[in-house]
């Protein structure tokens, strides 16, 4: 496994910026046949880029090889240590994925600490405790959670605490679908696929696309454990399948994007006990669409004013202005540049956005304009097998 960067270059003054991409992979070849359950992916591991913070491009610096899909990235608070979700249903005889833990070296290489089972089958995404103390996974395929805790070192150790959601699973038409609409990828089962605890740490909140479900928990930060809280759930629409989340910088507004029913919902959160309260819906779609779309990601810029929500097939990413009261109203929409956007991110100073283009194997770089939310494409494709997430981290 390569550890090293590829050419990286002394840090500037500035310091350098360096993304890391989360991908889909295939089994190494020195991995036995059997030990990892998944399907084939053209990524090698963990990506990683130094990003030109003028342009927005990105040329390779290295990767870190992994057979186990990392999916999904998270940094700790400093940005010393990273954790892959890796997202397969088995390795070895042990029917569950994995997290692995790496140390982020002075030139930005990765160093693995450990990797532990996640606690369920398929972790699609993770986050790191606010008191970064534990790290929190949702596992798709295994319909879980699991809280991980981080030892002195930034190694993990098993885990805390898992729940395992259980209910009625939704139907395969989607409430809100477009006219035309075959769009289901998750009311087969249960499907946890996104876990992260509120601005003040006291919550955590995760979502169950098959059960239509958002879950709230209280958390007990010392003990590393979940208990429902005074309103433990809440519903979106049957079969509109909540995806991911994100809370606006004020704390008191949340917004959910439905999968299978490509809308956005905003809730007002109650940051005392918890509770959600459904306040608007709106499509992420434009009006006359017809047929099939997979929402994938959501985010609020850093300024409060504008929610980015992605659309794969109809492969866009649609924007939304914020009102003065957190509702949302359509501004426009960017094609993606690429097939099946599964995930974009904000670099650290907000000026450009980065898509993963997960079936065209490329990264398409945007510029963002702050005061109207547009996005610009800057021309910039970075080819990566199968990207799924993409993270940033200065190096110095």
């Amino acid at each position: 496994m390569l550890a090293s960067l590829t050419g990286a270059r002394a840090a500037d003054e500035g310091g350098r910026l360096m993304a890391y991409v989360g991908t889909y992979t295939s089994p190494l070849k020195n991995m036995r046949p059997t030990q990892v359950d998944l399907p084939p992916g053209n990524g090698r591991g963990i990506h990683l880029f130094e990003v030109d913070r003028a342009s927005g491009a990105m040329k390779p610096a290295g990767v870190y090889e992994m057979g186990t899909s990392p999916s999904c990235l998270a940094f700790n608070a400093d940005k010393t240590r990273l954790y892959s979700g890796n997202e397969t249903e088995r390795v070895g005889d042990d029917e569950s994925g994995t997290v692995s833990s790496f140390a982020i070296e002075k030139d930005g290489a990765l160093r693995l600490l450990n990797s532990v089972p996640s606690g369920g089958k398929g972790p699609a995404h993770l986050t790191v405790h606010p008191g970064g103390k534990f790290v929190l996974v949702a596992n798709y395929f295994g319909g879980s959670v699991a809280v991980l805790p981080v030892k002195e070192d930034g190694s993990l150790g098993e885990a805390t605490d898992v729940k395992r959601d259980a209910g009625k699973v939704g139907p395969v038409k989607a409430t809100n679908a477009a006219p035309g609409s075959f769009a289901f990828s998750g009311h087969d089962q249960t499907h946890a696929h996104m876990i992260e605890a509120d601005p003040s740490g006291k919550f955590v909140i995760h979502v169950d696309l098959g059960l239509d479900q958002i879950f709230v928990w209280k958390f007990d930060a010392e003990k590393g454990a979940l208990a429902p809280a005074e309103t433990p759930f809440v519903s979106l629409p049957a079969g509109d399948g909540p995806r991911h989340f994100a809370f606006h910088p004020n704390g008191r507004w949340f917004y959910s994007i439905q999968e299978e029913g490509s809308t956005v919902a905003l809730f007002d959160f109650d940051a005392q006990n918890g509770r959600l309260t459904a306040r608007q819906t709106i499509s992420s779609l434009p009006p006359g669409y017809a047929g099939s779309n997979f929402c994938s990601e959501i985010l609020v810029s850093a300024d409060g004013r504008f929610v980015y929500a992605g659309n794969r097939l109809h492969d866009s990413i649609a924007i939304f202005a914020i009102g003065a009261d957190g509702t949302l109203t359509f501004v426009t929409e960017e094609w993606t540049r690429g097939d099946y956007p599964r995930s974009f991110t904000f670099d650290p100073g907000g000026g450009f956005l980065h898509c993963c283009n997960q079936r065209a194997d490329h990264i398409a770089v945007f510029r963002v304009d702050k005061s109207t939310g547009r996005l610009a494409f800057t021309g910039h494709y970075t080819p990566v097998g199968n990207p799924s997430q993409i993270v940033f981290r200065e190096v110095r």
